[in-house]
Formats: C-alpha cells, structure tokens, sequence
C-alpha cells in the first residue's frame, strides 16, 4: 500500500464537494453536486438537510472513485462545513423536524433586537466574542423549538437533537454513533463559552436551549468516530473538523500569533490568529475560536467585508462593462495612477469596523476625464482598502499579535490576480501571500485530518505539507500609500449615517 490518503468533506452554502489529498497535500481528485437554496419568506433562507447527508455520500465515494484509489488507501476524513447554519432532527428516526436554517437567514431579527434592548449584547459578546446578530445559530434554534409544532416538548423530554452541518454529517455517517462538533463551530451559535471552552449555562438558559440538544464539543483534530461500513464500503475515520473560515486558516498554515488570512469572494472573510489571547474588540469584531488541538485553545480576531467581488460584479454588469472579472481587471490597469477617483461600495450598508447599516455606495473625487478604467481601478482598490480598515482595526484590538514581518495570505478568486495581490500589498502597506492552490479550505480540513490520524506527527509537520505561496512586498512610498487612505478615509465619513 502507498502513501496514506486524507479525505476532505466541503459541505458549502451552494456545494457540497469532497478532495482526495496525498499526505504531502496535493489533490488528487474531486466531485461535487450543487445545493439547492430555500426562500420561503423575504429573508428567509434553508437548505434541505437530507439532501446534504445525500451528496456528502455521493461525493465522498466519487472522489475515490475517480481517482482509482482504493478506500482502504483513505486514512482519514476530515470535515469542513458552512457555518452557523443549523437543523434539529429526531434522535430515534434521524428525520429533521425542519429544513435546516442557513446561516444569511435573517428571520430571527426581531428577537435578537429584543435582548439588545434588554441590555444583553454585552453580556453576549463577553460570554461567546460575538455579537446579536441572525446570522448565529443559537437564535436559529430557539426559534425552530417555538416555531415548530411540539419540537419545544421534544427537546426538553430529550428526544431531539441540533447542531451545524458537520455535527448532522458525522452523526449521519457513523449511524448515529456520534454527536459531536469542533470547538471552531461551537463558537459561531452564541451559545458557547470562549473561556470555558464548554455550553454557557448563561446563554443557553438566555434562548431557552436545552442542553441536551447540543453536540459534544471536540478538538479540531479528534476522534470522531468511523463511517459505517456500508457508506463507503469500509469503516473510515473522521478525524478533522472545522468551519469553513477556521479550516482555511489551517489551509493557509496560521497557525501562530499574527499570522492571518483574507479570502475574496463575493465578499471577504479576515481571519488573524491572536494566539492563546483571547482578544476583546473595542471595533465589533468577532472573538471566536481559530483551532483547537491537544486541547490547546488558540483565538482568532474575526471581521467581514460585505462588498468585495461583488463590486467588480457591479462595474461588470452595473456599468457593462464586458468579460467579467477579468474584464474588469483589464480596464482597471489602463487607468492613470493619479485620478483620484474613489468607490465606497456600501451598497448592503458599511461592515466592520463601521457598521453602518444605513450607509449607501458612493463615488467621490470625479473629473471631466473620469472614465470607466478610474471607476475599476477603484473598485479593486475599495477591496485593499477595506482590507487596511480591518487590519488597522485588528492591530488596535490584539497590538502583541502583530510583529514586524506581518503577511496577510490570500484565496479566493480575486487572489487569482497577479495584479490585485500586488496592489493589495501597496495599499496595506503588508506584504502579501497569494496561494498557489485555491481550495485551503478543504485542505485545512484535509491537514486537521492528517493530524488527527497520525499521518502528520505534529501541527509544523501538516503545515508543512501546505502548496507554495507567492509574495508580493508592499512596492509604494509610504507617502502615496497613506494619502490614497487619507482619501478613503474621507469618502466613507462622508457617507456614514451614524457617528
């Protein structure tokens, strides 16, 4: 028999995927199937959860197959999941009482205004490191028990069980042998102690949770039972778990203090890791848990960027501009360096470090000759911008985390561009590591796998097995650097709201 081989399960918000790796963490094949999205109220969003457990199935068996690699090859499965988006189901039958709740679901809005109103935000975000919000699972919960005929009855008689997407997965997958999450998606439900690391008695008695409800909370690197033996033809593994975020963290190797990662899609996730400090933010950042291995708790400052992709999406179809983002990028790096021109994409309101939910989109520093190459180029630039605002805002928040030699290390599909990498660097002012291989968050997942089943002797070893990255050094004057944030600076007080 060969090299052993890891196994990764990406049960993402429109996909569900799984990878085949090698141990030194190169893939050797893929299979996905599309996710079907519910939108039965304004604002409401689900996903059918039997139809998840069905393609995890499909294409943890397509992987291997395709590959020509035998199962017994498989050492382990790791697990990486959709945050925050929750389903109850029966303990006896496995049947969910309901559609699973996705996590940009915003329908429990009005209760989480309520307990802001009743003073409980800060008691919320002191206990868990986050804030009242919809797009966490404890809400999700607690309105399921009360929206749901006779679930609040079941639960509290101990007949029902909840968890995120990985918990449904696993428990599905070993036959209902194990009902367990990591401690990297306990932290996104509102309902988990970031101290303690345990189920917050506080929180859980806040949305009338019953305990007996949630998972058991495990290390990202643990045993999590064996499939059975007729789901993949033998008894495998699952030693790796964590949400989609944490797990590319893993994948882009942040591992220590300082270290820190952006992923560009739609819009942006950055993630740095604060070490074993548990950093409170004065900037409404998230606190959450970045990995924990050996039981060892390492945290994470979290913060979003609700417009990135999606403002280059709006030059490309907003402003018809031809052959997407490429198109866009093409545009973008004929304009004049000197134009001035700056985009504040605020068109869902600003995110952090802003927050302001009532801020709109606007353009600022137009002349005669403005044309579409400025507006593109400053569509990319209000992405490193944005970039700069909540790194600034996390060097406030955790300053001993960052040292000299800072590097924000990048995927998603804007990381694609050479030419934005470079800019990203110039406007930040941080050097930046582009990823040569793009999926890190299965691999994240693939590597906590590795870990877990002794593939890997220790955390340095399965960072180690990460593709090579490229970097890019900040190549602008501090001068020119500081006066283009000056200018963004300026445009986004003009179209703040709030104080």
């Amino acid at each position: 028999m060969g090299e052993p081989l890891i196994l990764a399960l990406d049960q993402g918000t429109t996909s569900t995927r799984a990878i085949l790796f090698d141990a030194r963490g190169v893939q050797i094949s893929d299979a996905s199937r599309p996710l079907e999205q519910f939108y039965p109220a304004d604002g409401w969003v689900e996903h059918d959860a039997e139809e998840i457990y069905a393609a995890s199935v499909e294409v943890l068996r397509e992987a291997v197959a395709k590959s020509g690699r035998a199962m017994e090859e498989v050492a382990a499965i790791g697990v990486t999941n959709q945050r925050e988006t929750v389903v109850i189901w029966d303990k006896a039958t496995g049947e969910p009482i309901h559609r699973a709740i996705v996590w940009q679901d915003r329908r429990t809005a009005a209760t989480c205004e309520r307990l802001r109103a009743a003073g409980k935000e800060p008691l919320v975000t002191s206990t868990t490191g986050l804030l009242l919000d919809p797009y966490f699972s404890g809400t999700k919960i607690a309105w399921l028990l009360d929206e749901v005929e006779g679930a609040r009855a079941r639960a509290e008689a101990g007949e029902l069980l909840a968890g995120t997407m990985d918990a449904w997965v696993i428990w599905r997958l070993t036959g209902g042998a194990v009902h367990a999450t990591d401690a990297t998606n306990a932290s996104r439900t509102l309902l988990f102690d970031l101290k303690a690391q345990a189920w917050s008695a506080e929180m859980l008695e806040m949305l009338a949770v019953p305990a007996s409800l949630l998972p058991q909370v495990l290390d990202c690197a643990d045993n999590y039972g064996e499939t059975l033996p007729e789901v993949l033809g033998r008894p495998v593994p699952i030693r790796g778990v964590a949400g989609d975020q944490q797990a590319a963290l893993m994948g882009q190797g942040c591992v220590r203090a300082g270290e820190m990662k952006a992923t560009y899609g739609t819009g942006c996730f950055l993630l740095v890791n604060t070490g074993e400090h548990l950093a409170p933010s004065r900037s409404r950042l998230l606190t959450t848990v970045a990995a924990r291995l050996g039981g060892r708790t390492t945290y994470a400052l979290e913060g979003s960027i609700f417009i990135a992709g999606a403002a280059l999406q709006w030059v490309n179809e907003g402003l018809g501009v031809p052959g997407g983002g490429a198109g866009v990028e093409k545009l973008a790096m004929s304009a004049r360096e000197d134009h001035g021109v700056v985009l504040v994409p605020a068109f869902t309101g600003l995110g952090a470090p802003w927050w302001d939910a009532n801020a709109r989109g606007a353009l600022f520093g137009m002349t005669r000759d403005t044309g579409l190459a400025e507006i593109a180029q400053a569509a990319f630039d209000a992405c490193a911008l944005q970039t700069r605002d909540l790194i600034e805002a996390m060097r406030a928040d955790a300053p001993g985390a960052f040292g000299r030699d800072v590097e924000l290390r990048i995927d998603g599909g804007m990381s694609r561009s050479v030419w934005f990498s470079q800019r990203l660097a110039d406007l930040t002012g941080v050097a930046v590591g582009r990823a040569s291989y793009m999926e890190t968050t299965a691999l994240g997942a693939a590597l906590l796998a590795g870990l877990g089943a002794g593939v890997y002797p220790d955390l340095e070893a399965a960072v180690a097995a990460r593709p090579t990255t490229e970097r890019f050094e900040p190549a602008r004057g501090t001068h020119e650097r500081e006066a283009a944030y000056a200018r963004w600076l300026d445009a986004v007080a003009r179209v703040k709201t709030t104080a």
